[in-house]
């Protein structure tokens, strides 16, 4: 009995131990990295994981996958790589470097490295039924070097600078700075993704004063903080675009003055040289004659304050018209006809303050005019009956 009893609990602990190690062997977890890995776009990126505790893999089926498990990165069962079950945009691009697997240890080698391969990645280690996975997460980056600044010609609103920069993943930090390093707001900022998902920027600033000569276009990656940057130092001189602008205002306007006062001290030595000559044919003035005169000041009166009502109401609302499509923004800075809708700005303020003169010539020439019509009537009115007075006068003898 005793020889058979010590047999029985042999056999116990030898079946326990097998069967402890059974369950060691099915019962594991997945580590490996825990940071997310940076991969270069074009290169190569290589992510691991391990078996917890460390264990032959050569059986089990280790599987790499993105979103679906259903639809694998890399596929390695019984002992083989599966490439025909990949998803077609691994194909021919990963390799599972199986040389630790003997320990548990893999590594997937994903090769030419795109944008789409960006995100997390999955690795499975499954036996029979158990299974475990760890989550790698990958971001893919791009640093570019291609930027450039655009000078726009300057206008009357200022200066437009436009900073273009592309190929970069993921959206960098884009800004304008002085040289002392400050920020300088941007006027507007926009992107967009070309075919292989990478980024093109571009950024504008416009600078209405001459504080800013020095400007850099900076550009940053969040990721590797890698920085790039573009400096370009403005001229004064292009700033002169709004005095000269002024100056052509000004200009006209003088232009303006001179017509009106030449057009007036032309008409008024026309007319003192009339009315020198037809005082000198006047014999008598009687009550009609005075009634006639009143009138006569009055018509140059009303035509004067017609004059005047007409002019002062064509400046008003030509003056009115080129301030409002100055100080409304109509477009704004980021819409591509911006500048267009300078330069239109600036030709239609030329063309108005043109009639504006037109306006002051004309007025003048009118008022001018019917003021001699009024004084030749005058005349001729004046003349008919004083001429029958000298007659009477001349002949007493027919009265």
């Amino acid at each position: 009995m005793g020889a058979t009893g010590g047999l029985a609990v042999a056999r116990c602990v030898a079946l326990f131990l097998l069967l402890t190690v059974a369950l060691s062997s099915e019962r594991f977890t997945v580590t490996g990295l825990t940071k997310p890995v940076v991969a270069p776009v074009g290169g190569t990126l290589e992510l691991s994981c391990q078996l917890s505790p460390p264990q032959d893999a050569q059986h089990m089926e280790i599987r790499w996958f993105r979103n679906r498990y259903t639809q694998p990165v890399h596929l390695y069962r019984d002992g083989k790589d599966l490439h025909g079950e990949t998803i077609p945009k691994y194909v021919e691009r990963t390799e599972l470097l199986k040389d630790d697997i003997g320990e548990g240890k893999v590594t997937l080698r994903i090769f030419s490295v795109t944008v789409d391969d960006d995100g997390p990645y999955r690795c499975v280690f499954k036996n029979g039924e158990f299974y475990e996975e760890h989550i790698t997460e990958v971001k893919v980056t791009v640093t570019s070097s291609d930027i450039q600044i655009l000078l726009h010609p300057p206008n009357t609103k200022g200066v437009m600078l436009e900073c273009h920069s592309g190929g970069w993943f993921p959206l960098p930090l884009m800004e304008w700075r002085d040289n002392k390093g400050e920020v300088i707001p941007e006027t507007s900022k926009s992107h967009s993704q070309d075919g292989n998902k990478l980024f093109n920027m571009t950024m504008a600033l416009l600078i209405n004063t001459g504080s800013h000569w020095n400007v850099t276009c900076y550009l940053q990656n969040r990721l590797t903080q890698q920085e790039e940057s573009i400096n370009i130092v403005l001229s004064g001189e292009l700033f002169a675009w709004k005095y000269v602008w002024i100056v052509i205002l000004g200009i006209i306007t003088i232009l303006m003055i001179v017509f009106l006062m030449t057009s007036y001290v032309q008409q008024h030595f026309i007319h003192v040289r009339e009315e020198t000559y037809n005082s000198s044919v006047k014999l008598k003035a009687d009550q009609s004659e005075c009634d006639q005169s009143e009138g006569f000041c009055s018509g140059r009166f009303y035509y004067s304050l017609k004059g005047l009502v007409v002019f002062v109401t064509s400046m008003s609302t030509i003056i009115g018209i080129v301030l409002i499509l100055n100080l409304t923004q109509r477009v704004q800075v980021s819409d591509p006809h911006f500048e267009l809708d300078t330069l239109w700005l600036e030709d239609i303020s030329v063309v108005l303050c043109v009639m504006i003169v037109f306006i002051f010539k004309l007025v003048s020439f009118i008022y001018f005019r019917l003021e001699d019509h009024h004084s030749t009537c005058h005349d001729v009115r004046d003349t008919s009956p004083k001429t029958d007075v000298q007659s009477e006068e001349l002949n007493p003898q027919k009265s």
